[in-house]
């Protein structure tokens, strides 16, 4: 039986896990800046899980492929992006090796891509972090499983695209994770903020999670002093987040209702993803059966 988002969010050792995995993807967006910069913000996380979805899995109802214009529409039809900010997400990945073509195309028009074994790589890390949190909540072998039998990333992708892009709880969880994830880099700004979180103090529905000054974000993640400090004031505004004497030069708190809207947030997205590994392979506690092969690069 898959976890349910609703379990999840009310276990505590799901919460000690998230601290874990803030950690995990931390280390992650330290050593490669520049392939973490793709989900920037969640309108490009969400435009490069469609990209996958569409070239493993075919989450459009057609076979699997991608190209251009069949990109465009289904992040246009999930009111993702507009239709040039897609392609232009596209000609972005091309230029930085992300994509490349494929070199043969029957229609000029629809020149099939694929994405190239760095963005490949990355999108593994990406899922064995969250595998390994699903396995150490109920002791599942997921993540050795898909370790040994890379392979499976064919079988397990879609599922997890489609229903991540198609989740409202996650495309519009609260209005503090919106701030955050619609500008670049908040996404893992506020990663870093959640990693930093200790004892949940109740009565005052506060956490501090020390100093931290506008200096040491715009360090961590290349963004200019300006950027973080106005969406720093604009949360802190929301009262979802505080200084305990001058901002920016003083012990920083969190709400409690932040830190809520975050565990929510991965709650959804970690049951998305069991509910996709139990369709796919059955149980997480033995080793998935040898999937049946349903990647192709042919494009409709």
């Amino acid at each position: 039986m898959s976890l349910s988002a609703k379990e999840l969010a009310q276990d505590p050792n799901f919460f000690a896990e998230l601290l874990n995995y803030t950690r995990e993807i931390l280390a992650t967006y330290n050593q490669n800046q520049r392939i973490c910069s793709v989900f920037a913000s969640q309108q490009r996380w969400l435009m490069a899980l469609a990209g996958f979805g569409l070239y493993y899995g075919g989450i459009d109802g057609e076979p699997p492929g991608l190209h251009a214009n069949r990109f465009a529409t289904y992040v246009v039809e999930h009111e993702i992006a507009s239709h040039n900010t897609a392609l232009s997400f596209l000609q972005q990945m091309l230029a930085e090796g992300f994509l490349r073509y494929l070199p043969v195309a029957t229609d000029r028009r629809a020149r099939p891509m694929e994405p190239t074994e760095e963005a490949v790589q990355q999108l593994t890390k990406w899922l064995t972090i969250h595998l390994s949190v699903l396995d150490r909540l109920d002791g599942g072998r997921r993540s050795a499983t898909f370790a040994k039998r890379p392979e499976l990333i064919a079988a397990l992708q879609p599922a997890i695209s489609a229903g991540i892009v198609n989740s409202d709880d996650l495309r519009h969880p609260g209005d503090t994770f919106d701030l955050f994830t619609w500008v670049n880099s908040g996404g893992v700004i506020m990663d870093y903020l959640i990693s930093r979180v200790g004892l949940v103090d109740t009565a005052t529905q506060r956490v501090v999670v020390g100093r931290i000054a506008f200096t040491d974000i715009c360090r961590r993640f290349l963004i200019s002093r300006t950027h973080a400090k106005r969406l720093m004031i604009r949360a802190a505004r929301m009262q979802s987040i505080g200084w305990t004497g001058s901002s920016g030069r003083s012990q920083l708190w969190l709400s409690y209702g932040f830190i809520q809207e975050y565990r929510n947030y991965q709650a959804e997205k970690f049951a998305i993803m069991d509910a996709a590994w139990r369709s796919a392979f059955g149980s997480p506690q033995i080793r998935a059966p040898k999937a049946k092969q349903v990647f192709t690069s042919a494009v409709p």
